[in-house]
């Protein structure tokens, strides 16, 4: 009789904790000290209690941990968030992303984010496998996570698995393939990997889905917002460029009201002079006014040629007709011609080491710059001074040097020096005009061709303008 009412109590307590975990309380204390039947329900249902509080407390992580993450904005945000926080549900050493994207041609699966703790990643952003025949393909469908516990011996069955010889590669030795389909609709997959074999042969499948249940909701929120970020970005630039393209048309109307009304009217004076006492002047006064309707007219010539290239090059029509060309024979030729042009003001323009060799670079283009660099040197140095252009090899391409002995650059005019319509406060040496848009347009060309452009001075010492080209 009291065995039986020991026996009662117990089921009493066994039932009132069944009851309690049915009502979510986890946390709670099973008396069974006897070892008999009733006892090995007492046991086990403690076991069952410690199970079901552990797994409470894990989901309240997991969902701790995807409220935090759900709280970040844009994908690589959160992408980053679920690498440092999952291994407390998920063992890893990296984590891919991959979108599922139509190229025009077909459906493919093309990697958007990874992170790893090894050394190196051969399988990196952009890589792209199709997705229609793929092993992929099978996970996308079923929704159902993949597990390979030893890549090695699965590439073996598959060698023409371009993805899995990446990884393979990086040292990863297990993954798992989680499928992200958010309301209905597949998006991508999330890939689990880890240096260690077997790493995913005992673990709960169930967690993973439901964490690729909550990461597919999340990932396309911050796809979404990404993309209207990058629209933005892009609407955000290209307002930037119509602003500054405002700016310029604004600074063109200003010089075609000052810069070429005063030219304009010199000539139109000078013409109207010459036509009415033609027949009372000698040859030599005629000619002298015929020279400065031609100077007149040249300048406006080139300060409407350089509008047009800066327009040209801002709406993005610079187009290079690329061509091999022997530096020893153009630089040649350029010096030779800028040399002739330099006579009157009794300066020098010479050549100095050129080493044998070939840039590809459109040569007109390049002919724009040289005559930019040299006549600019020509025009702010001295009387009687040299003028150098030389040529220096580099590892992946070629220096080109124009050397003056001019007054050098100010600190204050170096920082305006490459910039639209800079005015310098050096002037022209021999009363030489200037558009202010030679060298702004010069970076252009050079940076086209994927150089870079520069100048080594010391106000007093004379300025070294440079630029670079590949070989």
């Amino acid at each position: 009789m009291n065995k039986l009412l020991e026996y009662d109590k117990r089921i009493s307590q066994y039932i009132e904790v069944t009851e309690r975990l049915k009502r979510g309380e986890y946390d709670v204390k099973v008396v069974a000290a006897a070892v008999d039947e009733v006892g090995k329900l007492g046991n086990s249902l403690q076991d069952l209690a410690n199970t079901l509080d552990a797994r409470y407390h894990e989901l309240q992580k997991l969902d701790q941990i995807t409220s935090d993450i759900n709280a970040g904005l844009l994908l690589d945000s959160i992408l980053d968030k679920v690498y440092r926080n999952f291994r407390e549900f998920i063992p890893y050493n990296r984590i891919g992303f991959a979108l599922i994207e139509d190229d025009g041609r077909t459906v493919v699966m093309r990697a958007r984010w990874a992170r790893s703790d090894q050394a190196e990643m051969k399988l990196i952003k952009g890589f792209a496998a199709p997705l229609i025949g793929s092993s992929l393909e099978k996970i996308i469908n079923t929704g159902n996570p993949r597990i390979l516990n030893d890549l090695v011996t699965y590439l073996k069955q598959k060698p023409t698995s371009e993805a899995t010889q990446l990884i393979v590669k990086e040292g990863m030795r297990s993954s798992l393939t989680c499928p992200l389909i958010a309301n209905g609709v597949p998006m991508g997959c999330i890939f689990f990997s880890s240096t260690q074999a077997n790493t995913y042969q005992n673990v709960h499948v169930d967690i993973f889905q439901r964490i690729a249940r909550q990461l597919s909701i999340i990932v396309e929120k911050g796809r979404l917002v990404s993309e209207l970020a990058e629209q933005k970005k892009a609407i955000e630039k290209q307002n930037e460029t119509l602003r500054h393209l405002s700016e310029l048309k604004d600074t063109f109307l200003g010089m075609a009201a000052h810069d070429l009304r005063n030219p304009l009217g010199n000539i139109r004076l000078t013409a109207s002079y010459l036509l009415e006492t033609v027949e009372e002047m000698t040859t030599d006064e005629s000619l002298s006014l015929l020279g400065d309707i031609v100077d007149s007219s040249s300048h406006m010539l080139k300060l409407v040629d350089d509008l047009l290239d800066v327009t040209q090059i801002e709406s993005g029509k610079l187009e290079l007709a690329l061509d091999t060309i022997d530096l020893q024979v153009f630089l040649v030729e350029m010096v030779q011609r800028h040399a002739k042009m330099a006579v009157p003001k009794g300066t020098k323009v010479l050549l100095g080491e050129i080493p044998g060799g070939t840039t590809i670079a459109d040569p007109v283009r390049l002919r724009q710059v040289m005559d930019n660099l040299i006549s600019n040197a020509v025009k702010y140095s001295p009387p009687g001074s040299t003028v150098t252009v030389n040529v220096e090899k580099l590892r992946r391409g070629w220096q080109v040097n124009v050397k003056d002995e001019g007054p050098g650059i100010t600190e204050k005019d170096r920082q305006r020096l490459f910039k639209d319509f800079a005015r310098l406060s050096a002037r022209p040496t021999g009363g030489e005009k200037s558009t202010g848009l030679g060298l702004a347009i010069t970076r252009r060309v050079v940076e086209a061709h994927g150089g870079k452009i520069g100048v080594d001075s010391e106000p007093g010492h004379g300025a070294n303008f440079w630029f670079t080209l590949p070989k």
